[in-house]
């Protein structure tokens, strides 16, 4: 017996065989077709497309016989690709040097005919044949030569339609990947703007709103309403002494104080209004809808909670109450608040003023 060689060409054809990837599929009724359709004009009794991989002989469909593979070895489509523009005949196997005591020949399925039309590649590589055999010797007449060689080139038709279809399934997958990654990117994007927004409005170690929050939320909370001017007040909170706190305290002291004092107003606001760190140790309460004697008892009782926060060592807060008017802006509210603060600080601190 003799081992068909190995084209010089042999990794760019299996290069391109498995561009295909066709290898190991299942069965499919186009090739079925088309094996049945040269088993019948070629008058044999088995028929196969087999393909030609590093050292097996693969049936993509078979005829006549089980089987699934082969070595390259035993194969007679192995020789028959180093010819690639000739139909391979071998009329009777074991009067051919290279088959007569080959295992296929003298075993089962005992081949003694064998036509194969090598598969050509787009690229003019031969990936395997579309082979006829019979365990009778045989001659293979021109026009049954001429038929198996156009079944040859439908089967190629096929395995091209089947790879673009496989690609198409694989543009569409990924499209549809890329889709799905653009959205997780939109959503992880308008997470991250939501949470930039979040932070560019908030204080991040009271966690209270900051002061560009405090100016859009004054804003709205004094719009008229049916023609109408919103009460609103609000409120300067300032923390007594609060350097002497970091002087003599240290300055994590000075920053849970200023937690503590954030947690307290978030809390104390927290039905209606809200709180704002405006800066250093200073807090804004805003209060709408209230009238100024109602803001002052409010101040009045954060007054009275801060002096009881359970720090270890005694807290104070100065507070000044403005009610704003509808012929001012929110600037000029907190400007006569800022002075009823600084006369609270004045007349000793740990007091409420308010704005006349």
């Amino acid at each position: 017996m003799i081992k068909p060689d190995k084209p010089a060409n042999e990794a760019l054809r299996l290069e391109a065989l498995y561009r295909y990837r066709i290898l190991d599929s299942e069965r499919e009724r186009s090739f079925d077709d088309l094996v049945a359709i040269a088993k019948a004009v070629c008058g044999t009794t088995m028929a196969a497309v087999t393909l030609i991989d590093v050292e097996r002989q693969w049936f993509k469909s078979i005829q006549g016989i089980d089987a699934a593979e082969t070595l390259r070895s035993d194969s007679m489509c192995g020789h028959a690709i180093l010819q690639p523009q000739e139909i391979m005949v071998v009329e009777d196997a074991l009067q051919d040097v290279r088959f007569h005591d080959n295992p296929v020949v003298t075993g089962d399925p005992h081949v003694r005919f064998y036509a194969g039309a090598p598969l050509i590649s787009s690229d003019g590589l031969p990936l395997g044949t579309l082979c006829v055999f019979d365990a009778r010797p045989q001659h293979l007449a021109s026009d049954k030569a001429e038929a198996l060689a156009a079944l040859s080139r439908q089967v190629m038709l096929v395995m091209e339609l089947r790879r673009f279809a496989l690609d198409i399934q694989k543009h569409m997958l990924e499209r549809d990947d890329y889709e799905r990654l653009l959205s997780d990117y939109h959503d992880v994007l308008l997470a991250q703007n939501a949470d930039l927004a979040e932070q560019s409005r908030t204080d991040a170690l009271t966690g209270l709103p900051n002061r560009r929050a405090l100016a859009a939320a004054l804003g709205e909370a004094v719009v008229a309403v049916d023609g109408q001017a919103r009460q609103a007040c609000v409120a300067l909170v300032d923390i007594d002494h609060f350097k002497h706190i970091n002087d003599f305290q240290g300055h994590a002291t000075g920053d849970r104080v200023l937690a503590e004092l954030g947690a307290l107003l978030r809390s104390h606001f927290a039905g209606r209004g809200m709180a704002a760190r405006y800066g250093g140790e200073e807090f804004v309460a805003l209060m709408p809808d209230v009238d100024l004697r109602t803001a002052e008892l409010q101040c009045e009782f954060l007054r009275v909670a801060v002096s009881n926060l359970p720090l270890g060592f005694p807290v104070t807060i100065s507070i000044g109450v403005a009610q704003h008017r509808p012929d001012e802006t929110s600037e000029q509210t907190l400007a006569r608040a800022d002075a009823a603060l600084y006369r609270a600080k004045g007349a000793g601190r740990n007091r409420v003023e308010v704005a006349p």
